[in-house]
């Protein structure tokens, strides 16, 4: 998919009230499960605007049947307002404004990602969508292997730490996280590999890589860290590492196009911790 310009992209959110309805047409009734809605538990730091109150808003849509229209209107599909805030919720954005509260939180749902060579855990949602994104990609040439998904806060501050003794800070702040602001330490985020390209830009002209570029979305997942995107997300062109959120905002994010959570959601960018 070919990016819109930035500026652009910020004025795109509103049209997904008629971009998701048109994705839940395409779609059988009951294929989008809806995202979990949770209390938003503290602030964090980085101030949202008002458009990220209001995240994605609540629309309806009639869907078509799987097996050819009767006449009779299937169940609406709902897109909910999502919990961009709270540590479990899969929607919540994570980065260097924007720690999870608390810095220590872990996943009470890990469970390890079956079928998927690398014996990497990730929240059960994400893992059961992981393992399906595998064997669609499988299924045209296109497998992989998990690097790393989660890690604990301790397991992230030794990582971040070795980088930056060796690279430096600055160096190390735009590949790696520090603990407390990771996504891999929601249990939501995986590093992937293939053809022997592990954590390097070559994979995006892997099999692999062109195929999650195109089809992560339908899993719901995101290659949450773009191409020239840096200045919003705070990190590198990063083609292997997927971050879950939900079919309902993959989708409604691709057919807006936008490709960032800072940006769909009208946060500040966070290209440097505070």
């Amino acid at each position: 998919m070919t990016a819109a310009p930035r500026a652009t992209r910020r004025r795109l959110a509103p049209v997904l009230l008629v971009a998701a309805g048109c994705f839940a047409l395409g779609l059988g009734a009951g294929a989008v499960s809806t995202v979990a809605l949770a209390g938003s538990e503290a602030a964090v730091a980085g101030t949202a605007s008002p458009a990220a109150t209001d995240a994605v808003p609540r629309v309806t849509a009639s869907a078509a049947d799987d097996g050819g229209s009767t006449g009779d209107a299937a169940p609406a599909i709902e897109v909910s307002t999502a919990d961009i805030d709270s540590p479990g919720s899969v929607t919540v954005v994570v980065n260097k404004v924007r720690p999870l509260e608390p810095e220590q939180f872990a996943p009470e749902d890990l469970v390890t990602v079956t079928d998927v060579p690398g014996g990497a855990t990730m929240r059960e949602e994400a893992a059961a969508a992981m393992t399906a994104l595998h064997s669609a990609a499988a299924a045209e040439d296109a497998g992989f292997t998990i690097s790393t998904a989660y890690r604990s806060h301790s397991a992230q501050a030794h990582l971040y730490a070795t980088y930056a003794a060796e690279q430096g800070t600055a160096a190390a702040d735009r590949f790696s996280a520090r603990a407390g602001y990771s996504e891999h330490q929601t249990g939501l985020a995986a590093d992937i590999r293939a053809d022997g390209c592990d954590l390097e830009p070559c994979f995006a002209d892997t099999a692999a890589g062109r195929y999650v570029a195109a089809h992560a979305w339908e899993h719901g997942f995101l290659v949450r860290y773009p191409p020239d995107s840096e200045d919003v997300t705070g990190y590198i062109y990063e083609p292997w590492h997927l971050r879950y959120v939900g079919i309902e905002l993959a989708a409604a994010m691709r057919d807006a196009g936008v490709d960032t959570m800072e940006e769909y959601f009208g946060l500040d960018p966070a290209p440097d911790y505070r």
